[in-house]
This record gives structure tokens, sequence and C-alpha cells, in this order.
């Protein structure tokens, strides 16, 4: 995925953490009485600012209308600060656009309106610290996979890591504190996850958990999970519609017709014949050296393939198979073929020039029954790694923005 929507998922927890002081600093009780209305609170960027009156637009819901009182107090705080005492005092023509800030006063019926008693403002330099913050945090601590199996009662998550190499399990381990969030069918972006819990997770998800691991990263103890269905195709095309952005495939492992809706986020590559080459040439030795065991064959022959390992991504973009810092390949390990992709121009569907019968390989939303799947990345020009390795593709996508190993925020989560 790419930078914008990496952003704009760590926002939401740099919000969080940004104005949690603010949160422990407030203790008088904000209830409605018959002679003062109920005080509400909202946290968004400034749209629009005309003196007085300011557009919120939320980090989830919609937009709000403020109307700054000529009493309300307006504060700027720092970064990691606790007491709004060491806040800076501001006037309401300091305020601006792309500023953040905490909006409390006195809410319409219908919510879209507030009147703002107090305003505390965090400036852009320090949410794209905060958001660093988190990335980087992502990237250490964070573990993504398949959900393989869950253990409700005991609140474990075994993860299965695709790897050309071996398989890779690691256990996630939650309690009560765990946060959990869960997808939207039609988005990948974390900004759009609803809060969710254990139970609506199931075998076959693509999880992503951070939280500290143990001496051989097989266990971690979870402090925020973020699950979804994102499936991966690969398939050969019978129809395209660029006018509509819509894509009829035939998935290789099913047999069966998929229709895909190409959005304004999806990310669509034609990769060149060589780079493709190059490639399925590292696959096959790889597993020459015996490595996967799981053989050639052309792509058409394929068996069904695990989806990808929801390493989500980073700022430099993310990348399933570690940190390294080259290009497409790295020393004797398997290609980083996410950080190839994030160098990479986008393309458009019509760009693209399919033909009937083209390869390619699509990670998807989970879609509904009304909407279908979204693609969230498209590739063509795929067939000679598809013949090298009808597994590539459980390894050469993430359904996440993060780099390294987060959702939304790190490792192309």
């Amino acid at each position: 995925m790419n930078e914008k929507n990496n952003a704009g998922w760590v926002s939401v927890l740099g919000l969080a953490l940004l104005f949690a002081p603010v949160a422990k600093a407030e203790s008088r009780p904000e209830q409605a009485t018959e002679s003062q209305p109920a005080i509400t609170k909202r946290i968004g960027t400034i749209k629009t600012a005309n003196g007085n009156s300011l557009t919120l637009s939320q980090t989830s819901g919609p937009e709000v209308a403020v109307t700054v009182q000529p009493n309300a107090r307006i504060l700027r705080l720092a970064p990691g600060d606790k007491d709004l005492k060491n806040a800076t005092p501001l006037e309401v023509h300091d305020l601006h656009v792309g500023d953040t800030v905490r909006v409390r006063g006195t809410g319409s019926t219908d919510g879209n309106s507030i009147a703002a008693l107090e305003v505390i403002v965090i400036t852009q330099a320090a949410v794209a610290a905060v958001t660093d913050q988190i990335r980087q945090d992502w990237q250490k601590r964070g573990v993504g996979g398949l959900v393989e199996s869950m253990d409700a009662a005991a609140g474990t998550i075994t993860l299965s890591i695709p790897s050309l190499t071996a398989k890779k399990t690691v256990v996630v381990r939650t309690n009560e504190d765990t946060v959990v969030h869960r997808y939207a069918p039609d988005s990948v972006k974390s900004e759009d996850a609803k809060p969710g819990s254990l139970a609506e997770i199931h075998p076959g998800d693509q999880l992503r958990a951070r939280g500290n691991k143990n001496a051989d990263g097989t266990e971690i103890a979870a402090e925020e999970i973020y699950a979804g269905v994102f499936p991966q195709y690969a398939a050969t095309v019978k129809s395209v519609d660029a006018a509509s952005g819509m894509l009829t495939v035939q998935d290789l492992a099913s047999k069966k017709t998929v229709q895909v809706k190409i959005g304004p986020d999806s990310q669509l590559h034609k990769i060149p014949t060589e780079m493709a080459q190059m490639f399925a040439m590292r696959l096959k030795g790889m597993m020459l050296g015996g490595a996967a065991g799981r053989g050639g064959g052309g792509f058409a022959a394929q068996k069904p393939a695990a989806p990808a390992n929801g390493q989500p991504p980073s700022p430099a973009g993310s990348t399933w198979s570690g940190n390294g810092n080259g290009g497409g390949m790295r020393g004797n390990g398997p290609p980083d073929f996410q950080r190839m992709l994030n160098r990479m121009p986008s393309t458009s569907l019509a760009n693209m020039n399919l033909q009937k019968g083209d390869a390619v390989i699509i990670l998807a939303t989970e879609g509904t029954a009304t909407s279908p799947h979204t693609a969230i990345t498209l590739l063509s020009g795929v067939e000679s790694i598809l013949q090298a390795s009808p597994s590539a593709q459980a390894m050469m996508l993430t359904p996440w923005n993060l780099g390294g190993g987060a959702p939304g925020g790190e490792g192309s989560q």
C-alpha cells in the first residue's frame, strides 16, 4: 500500500498517544444537567479555518463544524507533556489547516457541530514524530502471518508465517488488556478498522500483532492485534473493463471466476520481463538447494497457496523478507520482492493492456455479498514467477502498510 494510507493508519494510534495525557489531566465530570447541556469531545485534523469557524476532519466519522467560542481556552500541547499547565496558550488565528486538535464543547443533537470551549492543538511536526515512533515500534515488536489455529479459552493464536525455506509458527498470547481491531471487509486501511474480539478471529485470517517477544521469537505477548480477510489469487484474465474498473479472472487454484474492482487506492504494477525472470531464477535456485521442496511446474497447474504473511509496511516500504538495506535481492536470502515493488511506478488498468489468458496475481479485500473484492495490489507479467514456484504468491504481497512488521504502519502492513 502507499505511504498516504500508511500515515493514515498510524495517525489513529498517534492521536490516542498524543492526547492520552489530556484525558488523564481532566477529572471533572461532563454530564448534562437541566441548566448545562452535555459536553462532547472530538479529535481530528483541521480541514478549513475561517476566523473562529473550523471544519474538523475526524479519523473516523463525518466532518464536524466547530465554532470556537470567544472565551474558549486554546492551548498547544507538546508531545509527552502530561500536564496542561505546561501547554502554550494560543489565539484562534494560530489555528491552521493540517493541525491535529482535540476539541471539547457543547455538541449539537446530530453530532455534526460543536461550540468549542477548549481546543488542544498538536502540531503536524508532533504528529509526525509520534507516527514515526509507532512505525518503529511495529517494526521492532510486530509479527504478522496467517492464523493457523486459535484457542479462545486460553487466549492464544497460532500464526503460520509462509516461507520458502521452512514453515515458521508464532504463538500470540493475549490477555484482557489486548486491544483487538477487525479490518472492514472493503478496506485495508487501519483507520477503517472496527473494535473486534478474539471470537471474531478464525483460521485463515491475516493477523498482525504488536507486543513483547520471547528470546527466540516464537511467542509474543500481544498488546494490540489487527485481523482481517485478504484473499490472494493467482489467476488468468477472462475479461477487462477498464472504463468501469472491473476485472474478471479465473482463480487457478479453485477454477472459480472472480470479479475484482480496481479502486483509487489499488496499486497496479506491470513487472518487466527481466525482473520477473531474475526473481524466478532466484526462487528456482533456492528450491533446488532444498529450501522449498515443492517444485516448479507451470503456473496453470499450481496448487492452492496460503495468503501473504502480513508483514506491515514502513516509511521506506515494507518487506516480507526482513529489514534488508539492499534493493531487490539480498545476499543468499530470499528475494525482497516487496521492496522491488515499492520502487516500481504504479500504472492504470488501461495501461496494463491485459489480454485474455494473461497471468496475474491479486491481493484483494474480503468484499461483501453485494460488492466485489477490491484490488489492493494487482501484478501482471508474473508467468515466469509462478512457473518457478507456485507457492511464491504467498510471499510476494502483504495486505498491510507498515514496513518490516505491522498493520498500516509498518511492513506494508
